[in-house]
């Protein structure tokens, strides 16, 4: 028995101890590279990338394409690219894309633009259109745009339709799926978990907490959603068919239209993209690289032709002295994510981090007016609040504020944007969405089911209230109450704003979305543009006619400066990392949604649960 004992115990410190050697033999391995990057990094001298003297820009984009890219983690990041494993999300800023183009319009030894998309990911169109416009100004240049893919979605379309050569690979495929607004509904399954949903809202239109209390979406949020769903898809559709110098009805959007045609094909769907005037041809591999080494040359590249990579090119062009003026300045606040409460890193706008940098703005003197970039479906109302008040500070320093919307600026959105000197938005930014909720869930049926219970006393009706009880009727009546202020104060805010009355606003908000154009039309919005106007519409505003422009950033500290140069610099040593497109099996693609259905109602942080939030707006 001893013997059997014995064994046993020496079998798994045996397994134990192999375990522990590999965990350190592999911490020892990441150490060994690091040390190896960092001394490639100091020993590397004042090696560069090289433009050759005639060659093709490949717009190579991998990522969402946003206009603030979310915080990573230096040390992370560069652990991605020395192992190559495949970023999360990754993300491409759409100045660097524009920055580029423009760039190598210029640049004689640029010779052609090769939109190279795809892994390029989600774009709002606003964002697709500011590129396409630097797209058509390359080709004023008279270099030749090519857009080469095997397949392409349709983000990477409305890009690739802007070449002068469009080619498919026989064997890729091409098809318009429109925009369309689908969630998941739960209140069947809370029912199950005799979970008890307790929601306080005003604004018909305003469906976040559907999903909570429906198994449906509603006729109201049906009408709202159809509404700007329809005009966003014919401003796509009226874009690309100018641009292929096709009819807006050759657009196959049922489906009988559509077998029809593909029969025709064969059912194939590069020859109904080549057959229904999508592509110019239909080109292997192979064929590409023999017409582009006729234009740039040969090279012994990956590619096979004379290139540089978006990510190459970029690090030629840009300084590495950052300018940001140093007379009179248009400052440049960027506002992109969801708004949460206190202090939050890039990528996610909070109450208390995107004021500071409003309030960096108004000390600096030498800014003279500020452009404030949106970008979010909104979040807290007490963090979008304290965010406005910041403007109000501004504007009563004597520094003009412009809000320029993005792809989207509703709800906490629309309510930081709304005491701007002027608001500008794009045809397609999704804007509107005036109306707040509060939302939560108790389980005190769920627990008695178990047979858990909760019981105690308290010196107050007040104390006590927990998510293992039940909610007190009066209780409830007061968090509805206060609800009702909060959208009072909201649409008062906006009349003020906007010079309308309490009247007008209500009948535009009750937290309907709307387009762009639409809510130039209401009155929500001043003035039709992108960022370029909005600055000259700013410096306009402050009686500036020379000016730069300054981004207003967060400060860092000099450890944390140092770091994100030392691992910057090991990741161009030790080269790119390999970025697939986003091959996620279905079942993970649902299980995705699920959990981030609930993930975004877990982030939300305001202080009283009160929430101007569009999640209809998250396309």
């Amino acid at each position: 028995m001893a013997t059997g004992t014995s064994w046993t115990k020496s079998f798994f410190t045996g397994i134990w101890s192999l375990l522990n050697f590999l965990r350190r033999a592999f911490f020892n391995i990441i150490f060994l590279i690091i040390v190896i990057a960092l001394i490639s990094v100091f020993m590397s001298g004042e090696e560069k990338v090289l433009v050759p003297a005639e060659s093709a820009l490949v717009l190579d984009l991998r990522g969402d394409i946003v206009i603030q890219k979310r915080a990573v983690d230096p040390f992370q990041e560069f652990v991605q690219e020395a192992f190559e494993q495949r970023e999360d999300k990754p993300e491409v800023l759409l100045s660097d894309v524009i920055f580029t183009i423009n760039n190598a319009k210029e640049d004689k030894r640029i010779k052609a633009l090769v939109l190279d998309l795809q892994g390029m990911g989600g774009a709002g169109l606003n964002k697709l259109e500011q590129i396409s416009v630097a797209i058509d100004d390359f080709k004023q240049s008279g270099k030749p745009v090519y857009a080469i893919g095997d397949h392409y979605t349709q983000n990477q379309y409305y890009l690739a339709a802007h070449a002068d050569h469009l080619y498919l690979n026989p064997m890729g495929s091409l098809l318009f799926e429109g925009y369309g607004r689908y969630g998941l509904y739960f209140k069947s399954a809370l029912d199950k978990l005799k979970a008890t949903t307790h929601i306080f809202r005003v604004g018909t239109y305003k469906s976040y907490v559907e999903p909570y209390i429906r198994d449906d979406m509603s006729d109201a949020a049906k009408e709202a959603n159809q509404a700007w769903l329809n005009s966003m898809w014919d401003q796509y559709k009226t874009s690309v068919a100018m641009a292929r110098g096709v009819a807006v009805n050759n657009f196959d959007e049922k489906l009988d239209a559509f077998s029809e045609k593909f029969e025709q094909a064969n059912g194939n769907f590069a020859q109904y993209a080549l057959q229904n005037n999508w592509v110019d041809a239909l080109k292997t591999r192979q064929d590409i690289v023999s017409e582009l080494t006729d234009i740039v040359g040969s090279s012994d590249s990956k590619r096979g032709y004379s290139n540089i990579t978006f990510k190459d090119y970029l690090d030629v062009i840009t300084s590495p002295f950052p300018h940001n003026g140093n007379g009179n300045n248009v400052a440049i606040v960027v506002a992109k994510g969801e708004i949460l409460d206190g202090m939050q890193k890039p990528g996610t706008i909070g109450g208390d981090s995107t004021a500071q940098l409003l309030r960096k703005a108004r000390l600096d003197n030498s800014v003279k007016a500020v452009v404030l970039y949106v970008d979010s479906p909104g979040g807290s109302a007490f963090a979008s609040e304290i965010i406005r008040q910041e403007i109000e500070n501004l504007k009563a320093a004597g520094k003009p504020v412009v809000a320029q919307m993005s792809s989207v600026a509703a709800s906490g959105g629309y309510w930081i944007s709304a005491s701007a000197d002027q608001i500008w938005a794009a045809p397609s930014t999704i804007t509107g969405s005036i109306g707040i909720f509060g939302m939560f869930m108790t389980f005190e049926n769920t627990l008695d089911y178990l047979g858990v219970h909760t019981d105690g006393v308290a010196t107050t009706e007040f104390a006590g209230l927990s998510t293992t009880r039940a909610l007190d009727p009066r209780v409830g009546a007061i968090f509805q109450r206060s609800i009702e202020n909060g959208y009072d104060q909201f649409i008062s805010m906006v009349a003020k704003e906007r010079n309308m009355s309490k009247e007008q606003v209500d009948s535009i908000a009750q937290g309907r979305v709307w387009i762009g154009k639409k809510a130039q039309e209401i009155g929500l919005v001043d003035h039709l543009g992108y960022l370029s106007d909005s600055i000259a519409a700013a410096a306009e505003l402050a009686g500036l006619e020379k000016y730069d422009t300054k981004d207003i950033l967060p400060d860092i500290s000099p450890k944390e400066k140092f770091w994100r140069e030392l691992f910057g610099k090991a990741s161009t040593i030790m080269g790119g990392a390999h970025i697939a497109s986003n091959d996620n099996p279905q079942f993970m693609t649902m299980i995705k949604q699920l959990f981030g259905e609930f993930d975004s109602m877990t982030k939300l942080n305001d202080p009283k649960g009160i929430y101007a939030f569009c999640i209809a707006c998250e396309l």
